[in-house]
């Protein structure tokens, strides 16, 4: 159709409100519809995949895809320059930063809490482990459900003569990382032998099996008689998992909620990158594995997609924490989501 025939067709005041979205370049029901891809940590993927969806339901013309590939693999996809964005659950190295010559934004999105999960024959509820205890477990040192240890922490449970089949992450991972640092920090004999990484060298056992991402792992525990690993609470919950209590620093057995977690946050301090860590917390309710995670963003990017993606930010913190707790997550609390609204306008 000509020019001529679109006026007669649209109107005149349509047809040259058309014509001057086309030639400023502004938003419209012509332009080509975004896609932006990130990729990284299966931590905070179920919170994650709630937001992008909604984020893209909100937002017309604009798409976001996440793959949950594992922290480790994620990274190196945000340096490759293969993603618009990345996340990972133990942030990045300045090694890793320095391979980034466009800069980075690093944010701190949400929170959560490594879990214990079980199966155990019966599926027995509140399998306390002792702090002394569940690093031995994954040292290889406790191989049977009725060792001594187990058995005094839990007079009121029949604890089976099973072996631990202990199953941990195949994949360079920000859980192995925080769980790790966390074991390093309360075990001496744990740090010495296998010490704390996105990977580290496990002791050599075939009662020690590795699964991907933190659904390989929950899959591998519910299919295994005997099995104990770490995962993402929010796993748990979803899965419906049985999930030990915890001994904390100060002695008390505690379960994973939010008030737990909020609890073992409370006392972090943030540098100004952002990047911080709560290796054994302090404090009677404080769950004693807890992390932030963090997504990953180019500081002098494509600026269009930079528009969305602080949008997208900005829906996270926002619209997005009211699920958290929901999903198994710890929301944010005001001042941390303050330091990262303010450290997301260097997205650009």
């Amino acid at each position: 159709m000509n020019f001529q025939g679109l006026l007669n067709a649209m109107g005149l005041k349509t047809a040259l409100f058309a014509a001057l979205l086309i030639a400023s370049g502004a938003p419209s029901a012509f332009a080509q519809d975004l896609r932006m891809v990130g990729s990284g940590a299966s931590f905070p993927f179920p919170i994650y995949s709630a937001w992008f969806k909604d984020f893209s339901r909100k937002t017309p013309g604009v798409t976001i895809d996440y793959q949950a590939k594992g922290s480790g693999a994620g990274i190196q996809d945000f340096i490759n320059r293969t993603v618009d964005f990345a996340a990972s659950d133990a942030a990045m190295t300045e090694d890793e930063i320095a391979k980034v010559k466009e800069g980075v934004v690093l944010l701190p999105m949400t929170a959560g809490e490594i879990v214990l999960a079980y199966n155990l024959p019966g599926s027995p509820k509140g399998l306390r482990l002792p702090r002394d205890v569940y690093p031995d477990m994954f040292l290889g040192k406790i191989t049977r459900w009725n060792d001594p240890r187990i058995v005094a922490a839990n007079p009121d449970l029949n604890l089976p003569d099973l072996p631990i089949t202990i199953v941990r992450r195949s994949d360079a991972s920000g859980t192995n990382f925080a769980f790790t640092k966390h074991l390093s920090a309360i075990s001496p004999a744990f740090k010495e032998a296998v010490g704390f990484g996105t990977s580290v060298q496990w002791p050599t056992s075939d009662k020690i099996v590795a699964a991907p991402k933190n659904d390989g792992v929950t899959a591998t525990i519910k299919q295994t008689p005997g099995a104990i690993g770490y995962i993402e609470y929010g796993y748990a919950k979803l899965t419906k998992a049985n999930i030990a209590l915890l001994e904390n620093k100060a002695g008390k057995f505690i379960e994973p909620n939010e008030e737990s977690g909020q609890a073992a946050l409370a006392g972090a301090k943030f540098p100004p990158n952002l990047i911080v860590w709560v290796e054994d917390p302090d404090g009677d309710k404080a769950y004693p594995i807890a992390t932030f995670t963090w997504m990953l963003f180019y500081k002098n990017g494509d600026p269009k997609k930079a528009e969305f993606l602080r949008q997208m930010v900005d829906y996270a913190l926002t619209d997005g924490q009211k699920i958290a707790d929901r999903m198994g997550y710890i929301p944010l609390p005001q001042n941390v989501v303050d330091l990262v609204r303010n450290a997301a306008a260097g997205i650009k």
